[in-house]
């Protein structure tokens, strides 16, 4: 949804031209006050579009940035395996050669395999090392495409909320119910609270 961007036109726009029509034929009968009330139902309509607007790019802004970092996560995961493997194969090379140093009788080959399962230990330490770091890596894409996906629903939240703010102004401009006036600005309201949680990681 918040990729799309937030879209303000719909048909409730057409009920806010008929309204605003109605009001200019009633000012001809009745004085300059009778399109008050359009007047600050459009100023409130653009206010609440501008800021769901703000709103939906910051949700599909997050959305890509938690696909990103996902696959930022995947990508260290695949490394961390390789590494895995890679880790494997010494061991099962040092095993090898453990078996050699024991199998034979001569102390110059005795030597010789125990210089390479040396070698394999201290290869092995330092893949062990890298894998661990990069598992890290990849827990930390993890958290930060979490965290991205989350704030995601909190923009997606908010413009859905404005939008029905801006159903109620469509509404309370035809039907003139003083209560879906004061509706549409409480739910405006709430969905402003909820952009602010977005925008504070909450």
């Amino acid at each position: 949804m918040s990729g799309d961007g937030f879209h303000v036109h719909g048909p409730h726009d057409h009920a806010l031209e008929h309204a605003a029509q109605g009001d200019h034929h009633e000012e001809g009968h009745h004085g300059v006050g009778g399109g008050s009330l359009t007047s600050q139902i459009a100023v409130f309509t653009a206010i609440i579009a501008t800021v769901g607007a703000m709103f939906a790019y910051m949700g599909g802004a997050t959305q890509s940035n938690a696909g990103l970092y996902k696959n930022n996560a995947a990508i260290k995961k695949t490394e961390a395996s390789n590494q895995w493997n890679y880790f494997q194969s010494k061991s099962t090379k040092q095993s090898l050669a453990e078996i050699s140093r024991d199998l034979t009788t001569v102390e110059a080959d005795k030597a010789k395999y125990q210089g390479k399962i040396d070698r394999y230990e201290k290869e092995k330490n330092e893949i062990k090392a890298s894998a661990e770091k990069v598992e890290a890596e990849s827990a930390e894409w993890d958290k930060k495409s979490d965290v991205e996906l989350h704030q995601h629903h909190r923009w997606a939240q908010a413009t859905t909320v404005l939008q029905v703010a801006i159903a109620l102004a469509a509404i309370a401009l035809l039907t003139k119910k003083k209560w879906l006036e004061y509706g549409m600005f409480g739910v405006a309201v709430f969905g402003v609270v909820i952009g602010a949680l977005a925008a504070l990681h909450i």
